[in-house]
């Protein structure tokens, strides 16, 4: 085992054994038994290292996610995602804690690569006409509140020790962001904003527009924004 795994496993031990999941370099150095200078070398400092121990954490999540076949239904698989985020912070609460600490100035590469999977499961509901918004914007009020209610049942059991309540909001959130099961096949029925959130979604992914990269691009801004639009938006006189 090399220096770097061996800190790297005994500082995640540490996280996991604390009492509120913090640890000191120091710890970490008497407990894999080498120098600062070998800790400081590998990780750079204290958040660098923890920045390590969660990516490694959370990367082992996220190969569950890269491996799974995607269903023929991609609001089954966001309903999956939204279980799986939160089964995963109750078995992992110091390292879930730690990963939305405001202390990690820079986000983990886990937690990115996380929401850019939860944005391709939206951009598959889109191309279906499943969106009443843009997937990017879908991606926040779906994560936001995914780890409002992930942190709110490790920080605070005691007052969220309802089981249903997690599976409550995300099907609150999930209506405000998702159209209902029985999508209109006429545009004009399914509403201006999910039309244009899936013809987002296709031209992203299509190569024969007859558009040039450039014309591409705007014509997509014009389209999220128009799926992002609340009732009442408008120019004004």
């Amino acid at each position: 085992m090399s220096t770097r795994t061996r800190i790297l496993e005994v500082a995640a031990d540490l996280v996991r054994e604390s009492p509120d999941g913090d640890i000191s370099t120091r710890a970490v150095c008497e407990a894999a038994q080498v120098g600062a200078p070998a800790l400081y070398r590998h990780f750079g400092d204290k958040e660098g290292l923890l920045s390590a121990v969660v990516d490694d954490g959370f990367d082992k999540y996220l190969a569950t996610k890269r491996e799974r076949d995607d269903t023929t239904d991609p609001v089954e698989d966001l309903r999956n995602g939204w279980d799986s985020h939160v089964e995963f912070a109750l078995r992992n609460p110091n390292l879930y804690r730690l990963m939305n600490s405001p202390a990690m100035r820079t986000p983990p590469e886990a937690a990115l690569e996380s929401h850019r999977i939860l944005t391709r499961d939206l951009t598959r509901a889109a191309a279906v006409g499943r969106l009443r918004v843009a997937p990017d914007l879908a991606a926040q009020m779906i994560m936001s509140a995914n780890t409002g209610v992930a942190l709110m049942l490790v920080a605070r059991p005691a007052t969220f020790s309802d089981s249903a309540m997690s599976g409550r909001v995300r099907d609150a959130v999930h209506a405000a962001v998702l159209t209902p099961d029985a999508t209109p096949s006429d545009p004009a029925e399914a509403g201006v904003p999910s039309t244009a959130a899936r013809l987002s979604a296709l031209l992203r992914h299509s190569h024969e527009s007859g558009l040039s990269t450039a014309e591409a691009a705007l014509m997509t801004e014009w389209l999220d924004r128009v799926a992002n639009s609340l009732p009442g938006d408008g120019p004004t006189a």
